[in-house]
């Protein structure tokens, strides 16, 4: 995809290099982890997920850490800054009153508004700061570990989808799932709504894909054959493929994302629609 152009200020702060050693992973790294675990936050933690599971690690590390605001210098970081720039500029002309999140590049672990933060959760998004929480590091897991694709734009898909959450907390559609869940007959139940705010989350990121373009003048838009990166990644991280993967069976009530081809297909129809009123996942439930 193209990108290198794209306008700078996506409302970054850089904190890698600061804190983050809170928590150690026995034997180091994310490449120790249990690839169910992985598979479980990969993508972002469902965001009334994030507090319970976040909050327990809330007295790890050293105190909050000051990262330095603006766009980084490398390639990787500026590249966050860009597409989070881009994606901003597209749910500004969508959305009524939008406000961009924060986004936090950092390493390991660090604090959160949500509690303590780890490498191992995966990208995620605390709705309680408005803040995307990135560890880089993660899409060379994605990509080692998960067999998605190492494209530029599916590391963009990634920083949609968090953002895609951002959007539905500005919605209020977020409290209202919280709502639904808290309601559930069951803990499968309330998996349901789990799976359609992600589902959802990945139609937003196919809207973002859409419009990213106009948005930019063109100086941010993809490439021949960038969608089919996307789907790939979409393909290899869903609940059915993870689950088999980690534990050689599928329990659909356990599913907390989606299948593999639900997510694909839920990011192609934002692809191809550009029009987030087609992103109603919660239809039936």
């Amino acid at each position: 995809m193209q990108w290198e152009d794209g306008r700078e200020g996506g409302g970054v702060e850089d904190r890698r290099g600061i804190g983050g050693s809170g928590i150690g992973i026995a034997g180091g790294g994310l490449g120790t982890l249990a690839i169910a675990l992985v598979g479980y936050f990969v993508f972002g933690i469902n965001p009334f997920v994030t507090e319970q599971v976040v909050s327990q690690f809330d007295n790890a590390g050293s105190s909050v850490e000051q990262g330095r605001p603006g766009t980084p210098g490398d390639r990787e970081g500026r590249f966050v800054d860009v597409i989070s720039a881009n994606v901003n500029d597209v749910w500004a002309t969508k959305v009524r009153g939008y406000q961009p999140p924060r986004v936090v590049l950092y390493e390991q672990g660090t604090r959160t508004g949500c509690g303590y933060g780890q490498s191992a959760m995966g990208p995620f998004y605390c709705p309680n700061d408005s803040t995307v929480y990135i560890d880089l590091g993660f899409w060379r897991e994605m990509q080692t570990q998960l067999g998605a694709s190492g494209s530029d734009f599916a590391h963009a898909y990634v920083i949609a989808h968090e953002f895609g959450h951002h959007v539905q907390n500005v919605l209020g559609m977020s409290a209202r799932v919280r709502q639904a869940q808290q309601n559930a007959a069951s803990e499968a139940d309330a998996n349901k709504y789990s799976v359609a705010l992600e589902l959802q989350a990945d139609c937003y990121a196919g809207v973002w894909a859409a419009s990213a373009a106009t948005a930019s003048g063109g100086k941010v838009s993809m490439d021949p054959g960038d969608l089919e990166e996307g789907l790939k990644t979409a393909n290899a991280i869903g609940d059915d493929v993870l689950q088999k993967r980690a534990t050689g069976r599928i329990s659909p009530e356990g599913f907390t994302h989606g299948t593999s081809a639900q997510r694909a297909e839920w990011l192609r129809r934002g692809a191809q629609s550009g029009d987030p009123a087609q992103c109603n996942t919660f239809n039936g439930l």
